[in-house]
């Protein structure tokens, strides 16, 4: 079985969900899921994890993301976003300097409704389902973070623009958001997502290029291992006569490591054992004085 990460490059017209399924056709291999869906529309990074790997779903679903994104000003749809229905179009009147300070006031905190068109669960019911069944239902307000928004390019009524923030933000929303506080409306025409943590999209694979390179034997040189992600992280060998202790997912003491360090409470450490084996990722517990695990991959 493989495991690993792969950075994968989703070309429009597909769901997250298809990518995992042709990459279980490509790996051949079931042990396999993405790390945070991207509309069908939307292009760009999707890291895919593979077995023991797939342990790292929700650890990188919580990374910052960055994204380019066209916004249409002048435009409401109901999925706020061009595929969908238009509800609403306007005139485009404001200045772009009006543009500019709108825009530069949603770096920061925000509370963001999530649109109905989203996988979002209310009573058990995802809200697109409710949506194409032509029911609204009240969403609460979500907090997010946008730590970055830069213009990149201003052609009315198109803003071009790259966003940095935390994870749950819609981008989509996001650009609602702005054409309604602009009083014009707004809806996002394209997006491509160019990082998720250090997933850069210049690193990453179309479905194709992998299918190209499992046919040439090469599959395994776009692998990465489950450790560079935490490659941050100080790095501990526990000895090998405690090795047991790491296979029964049991804390452990500093003087059981190679090392012997004592690191800050709640800092990641990466834990191996012989031959520079990944464990998984522990902590210390100031108040017991040992490790405990945080999220073991320990495959063997």
């Amino acid at each position: 079985m493989l495991n690993g990460i792969i950075n994968i490059y989703k070309e429009a017209g597909f769901t997250s969900h298809d990518v995992v399924a042709k990459m279980r056709g490509i790996c051949g291999q079931k042990k396999i899921g993405h790390t945070g869906t991207l509309d069908p529309q939307a292009t760009g990074v999707l890291p895919v994890c593979l077995g023991s790997a797939t342990k790292l779903c929700d650890m990188l679903t919580d990374k910052d993301k960055e994204y380019v994104a066209e916004l249409l000003l002048g435009q409401v749809t109901d999925t706020q976003d061009t595929t969908g229905q238009v509800l609403e179009e306007q005139a485009v009147t404001c200045s772009e300097e009006e543009i500019r300070r709108v825009i530069a006031g949603f770096v920061g905190d925000y509370a963001q409704v999530p649109p109905m068109y989203s996988a979002l669960k209310v009573n058990g019911k995802k809200l697109y389902e409710l949506a194409r069944a032509g029911k609204e239902v009240e969403r609460a307000a979500r907090n997010v973070y946008i730590s970055e928004i830069e213009i990149l390019k201003l052609e009315l009524p198109v803003v071009t623009m790259r966003v940095v923030c935390s994870k749950g933000t819609y981008i989509r929303t996001l650009c609602a958001d702005i054409g309604d506080k602009l009083g014009c409306g707004g809806t996002m025409q394209k997006l491509e997502r160019t990082r998720v943590g250090d997933f850069r999209a210049d690193k990453a694979v179309t479905l194709k290029q992998l299918e190209q390179m499992r046919d040439a034997g090469q599959l395994e040189k776009v692998i990465l291992s489950a450790d560079s992600v935490f490659a941050h992280c100080p790095a501990l060998h526990v000895q090998e006569k405690w090795r047991r202790l790491l296979e029964n997912g049991n804390a452990f003491y500093p003087n059981q490591t190679v090392e012997g360090h004592t690191y800050s409470p709640d800092a990641w450490v990466r834990i191996y054992c012989r031959n520079n084996h990944f464990v998984g990722i522990y902590t210390y517990d100031a108040q017991r004085k040992w490790y405990k695990p945080v999220k073991l991959f320990f495959d063997s």
